[in-house]
């Protein structure tokens, strides 16, 4: 099976700058953002997209929750009028890598959504 471009740069074949990192999640920085914040919180475990989430897999959304908080706060989002944590899933809604991740945007305002 091919790689995809995420479990290239959790196994190290790709570069990327690296926020955060754990024995389950890394958090890169968005190769394009699209605000002054703009990262990636991208599990280590293959997972494609929400659907193929398994019942094992719950406690890893927790985990990504806590570490999104951790580093909106350390990068003082809430402050700053807050921030956005979002999940592309599927091609209909932008998801381009098949390997769920979650976007976490702030630094200005993101307006509304829709």
């Amino acid at each position: 099976m091919t790689k995809t471009i995420f479990e290239k740069i959790i196994e190290g074949e790709l570069p990327a700058q690296k926020v955060y990192e754990d024995e389950n999640i890394l958090v890169i920085e968005d190769k394009y953002p699209k605000a002054p914040v703009h990262l990636l919180l991208i599990p280590k475990k293959p997972i494609p997209n929400i659907g193929a989430l398994q019942e094992g897999d719950f406690l890893l959304l927790g985990e990504i929750f806590r570490v999104a908080q951790k580093i909106a706060s350390e990068k003082e989002l809430d402050e700053k009028g807050g921030y956005r944590l979002l999940v592309n899933n599927g091609p209909n809604a932008g998801q381009t890598i098949a390997h769920l991740h979650f976007h976490l945007l702030g630094g200005r305002p993101l307006g509304a959504m829709g």
